[in-house]
Order: structure tokens, then sequence, then C-alpha cells
């Protein structure tokens, strides 16, 4: 890409992504410069995505945005942040053409005009390597309000939101590997960034995080955090009815690779016992289920009981990044 059609493309299709937001001085500028909210506190994050390694290097350029930035956005719901704006920075591979690049700033208008959010600015470049995604997006809370990880406490209740392992199985069907399920596939493709959900869990959760390495990596993370043990009743984990009927022939193993399959972007959060009708209530407000799963305890780690109170082995950790 020259840099005429750089400049051109960053004129035609990145700066209307602005929405004439005036911290993103029409891209013109190598910064944006924003004004934080009184009384609020920013909240950023970062994440890089790259193909073959986050997703497939089949997948459409414009689905590809859009999962980049609903990833991400994530992050922001597991601290309860309102979103508000994002920098993208993009690694072109060989052979991209402008159709491409059209597709992929059409995936990302479409993903920001669900969670309300801006483009602030970022960096296109080429590479000879695969196509490189880094997204940092800037959300804000109010003061002293953002979910962590670290304040999960001794009998608080452990809740998950949605469904998991809809997403692996996604995967599966995009690789050919199962029979087509849209429902699946679009868990995969197009996941939902609970960020409705975290902002109202502000006030009724202790701890917070978003489960993308899976059920069992996240629930540790969560409980190592807050230097606690969280006990999870395999029976009470939320599964989509298609899921629920895959499992039907795969037993344990099967139940494995849901928990720990990863990039379900659903929450998970503690929150004191008489929360939870509060929270109960939710589940109309923001059109997804919220479903007990367990309770945190002294101790370290995270175990998993069946419906006989037996323990649970885990082979899988879930996804690691090395």
């Amino acid at each position: 890409m020259s840099a005429g059609e750089e400049f051109t493309y960053i004129r035609e299709h990145l700066v209307p992504l602005t929405e004439c937001n005036p911290g993103a001085l029409g891209l013109q500028d190598d910064a944006a410069i924003l004004t934080p909210t009184p009384d609020h506190e920013i909240v950023l994050c970062s994440d890089m995505l790259i193909a073959g390694v986050h997703f497939l290097e089949s997948d459409g350029l414009d689905q590809i945005a859009q999962r980049a930035l609903r990833t991400n956005l994530s992050d922001l719901a597991a601290m309860g942040a309102r979103p508000i704006g994002y920098l993208c920075s993009i690694a072109w591979p060989a052979g991209a053409t402008p159709s491409d690049r059209e597709n992929f700033a059409q995936g990302l208008a479409a993903a920001q005009s669900v969670y309300n959010l801006v483009l602030l600015g970022g960096d296109t470049t080429c590479s000879a390597g695969p196509l490189v995604i880094s997204m940092t997006l800037y959300g804000e809370v109010a003061t002293g309000t953002a979910l962590r990880r670290d304040q999960a406490l001794d009998g608080h209740d452990v809740w998950v939101t949605g469904t998991i392992g809809d997403a692996v199985l996604g995967l599966s069907i995009a690789k050919g590997e199962l029979d087509p399920h849209p429902a699946l596939l679009k868990r995969y493709q197009f996941p939902d960034a609970r960020v409705e959900t975290g902002m109202a869990l502000s006030g009724l959760a202790s701890a917070c995080i978003d489960i993308s390495d899976g059920l069992v990596a996240d629930a540790a993370h969560l409980a190592a955090a807050s230097g606690k043990s969280i006990e999870i009743e395999a029976t009470m984990i939320p599964f989509s009815d298609p899921a629920l009927l895959w499992l039907e022939n795969e037993g344990q193993a099967g139940l494995e690779s849901l928990i720990t399959g990863g990039d379900d972007y659903e929450l998970l959060f503690t929150a004191p016992n008489n929360n939870a009708a509060s929270i109960l209530a939710l589940q109309e407000e923001i059109g997804a289920p919220i479903s007990w799963i367990g309770s945190v305890s002294q101790g370290a780690g995270v175990t998993f009981r069946d419906d006989m109170g037996q323990l649970l082995t885990i082979e899988s950790s879930g996804f690691t990044h090395f």
C-alpha cells in the first residue's frame, strides 16, 4: 500500500468511524486528545489478534474486524466500564486488497454502532507476516466503582452470564469439523460483549473477569487474584440446547472441552449472597441468563464437583498465551 493509498484509505474509510468526535482530531494528528468526565476514572485495555492464532485466516475481513472490537470490549465489560472510543492498528499482509481494507472498516463500523463507541486513532502498515490487529480501548467508570478480579470474599456466590462452550463448538464448525449450526457459529464469529451487564453489576458484584481463556482458566485467574478458592458445581454450568445435544455423546471429555475451550466472552463474577435477587432481576433487563454456579471460600485454586458431590478431574487448564 503506497502512501497515497494509505491516506486515501484513512480519509475515506477510517475518518467516518470517528463520527466527528473532537478528540480524534479528524485523524490528522498522531494522537487523540480526550477529557475525562468529572468524577470518573479512565479504564484502558489493549489486546492483539493474529491470523491463525486468534482467528482463522479464512474468516472474512468484516467478521474479523467485528470480532477484534467485540473481544476487546469484553475487557471493558468485565470492569463495568462504559466504552467511549478505541485505537486500532493494523499490519496488513502482502496481497491485501483495497476491497479487504474496505471490508475491515465496514466491520468496525458495524460493531461500534452496536456498542456506541468511536474510532480515535491508530496506525496502518504492511507486514511480511500474517494479518495482525492491535486494539486499545478507552472507557470510564464513576470513581471507585470499577469491577476488579481481586475482591472476591469468603462465602460470596459465583455467577456466570449467558452460556458456556458455544464458541469452541462454533470454531469447530468454522474449521469444518462439526456439522453447521448457525447459532453456534455466530457465537464464535460475533461474540457478544456483555457491556450493559458489566455496567449493571456495579454495586452488586464484588469481583469480575471475562471468560476468554475458558471457564476453568479464568475462574483460576479470579481465584488467584483474590487469594481465594472457587468451587463450581458442574451441573449448574449453563449450556445452550445445541451444546447439550452435542454433549450427549461426548461425556466427560466433551464437558472438559466446553469449559476449557475459551472464546465465550461471558462474565464470571462473584457477589454477596444478599445480592442474588437483584442479580437475577438483571436477566430481563439485559436479555441474557445469569446463572449461579458456585461459591468462594478460603484456600486456593478452582475445583469442580459433579451431581454426587464428587470432585471432577479436569486435565486441561484452558487457553494459554505462551
